[in-house]
């Protein structure tokens, strides 16, 4: 938690610099004008935690309530240090033993599906990418994809060999949950996408292909707390498409972090007055 928060400030550092290194007048420029793209940011906010209510929906029958836990979970991944969430949750379903009895085996299945789901998606977007983006590419920058493709390959194959041992869940749960994922990730890509589009129509298809890959890339990296604000720190040098396209991955990481901010706050009021009703 102090490792995955140290690190947080820091990026909180470099996102305040991108954002306020104009002033006000860099900021107000950074803010789009197509109020498409702000539409389009809160589907892309609301997806994971929605997605996966999908899926503890059908595996517990989990209430509508259990939103608010699954959001706290998609933030503590975020903002701490990944896979904290699903602690977090699995002593959330822990509390409610009349709803699941034994949660360990569905969040493991789950988390593992959803990483495997993920590695596969970046992969296929990554090779479908580099033929368009590769050219952008320093010769360090390209050894540093083909390197991550190993890891993500890598990362995969001992849980694909050793299913049988691995997974507790049944196994057409297992390929439905794997495709909830898949289709998540998939839908989270095409609305960032979109809201770059909407921000910046001028920026070419390849472009926003090749950095919609190289986010997913990022997203996979281990250790990393809050993966927009990361993602915004790098993107600038990584990508080296101008001031303009650094500072709207700022404004995202930002306008992210204010919704994380804003969903704990609503949070703690509600628990507060809950608690002081009873």
């Amino acid at each position: 938690m102090i490792l995955g928060g140290g690190l947080t400030l820091l990026m909180i550092v470099a996102l305040g610099r991108e954002l306020f290194d104009s002033g006000l007048a860099g900021l107000s420029r950074a803010l789009p004008a197509n109020p498409l793209f702000y539409i389009v940011f809160v589907l892309y906010y609301l997806g994971p935690p929605s997605f996966d209510y999908v899926i503890f929906r059908r595996l517990w029958q989990i209430p509508l309530a259990g939103m608010a836990a699954l959001h706290k979970k998609r933030i503590s991944n975020e903002v701490l240090v990944g896979y904290s969430g699903e602690a977090y949750f699995y002593a959330w379903a822990r509390q409610r033993t009349q709803m699941v009895a034994a949660p360990f085996g569905a969040v493991k299945d789950v988390t593992i599906l959803s990483a495997i789901a993920g590695n596969a998606v970046t992969l296929t977007m990554v090779l479908l990418a580099l033929p368009f983006g590769m050219g952008l590419l320093s010769h360090d920058q390209q050894n540093w994809v083909l390197g991550s493709i190993g890891i993500l390959i890598a990362t995969s194959l001992p849980f694909m060999i050793f299913s049988k041992r691995v997974f507790s869940l049944p196994r057409a749960s297992l390929w439905w949950i794997f495709g909830v994922h898949c289709a998540r990730i998939l839908t989270g890509s095409l609305l960032i996408s979109l809201a770059w589009h909407f921000a910046m129509p001028q920026v070419s298809v390849a472009v926003w292909l090749l950095m919609a890959a190289g986010r997913l890339l990022v997203w996979r990296l281990p250790l990393v707390p809050n993966k927009e604000l990361a993602f915004a720190a790098i993107s600038g040098v990584v990508i080296g498409q101008g001031q303009s396209l650094s500072e709207l991955m700022a404004l995202i990481a930002a306008l992210t972090l204010l919704a994380h901010v804003t969903l704990i706050g609503g949070f703690s009021i509600h628990a507060l007055i809950t608690r002081n009703k009873q």
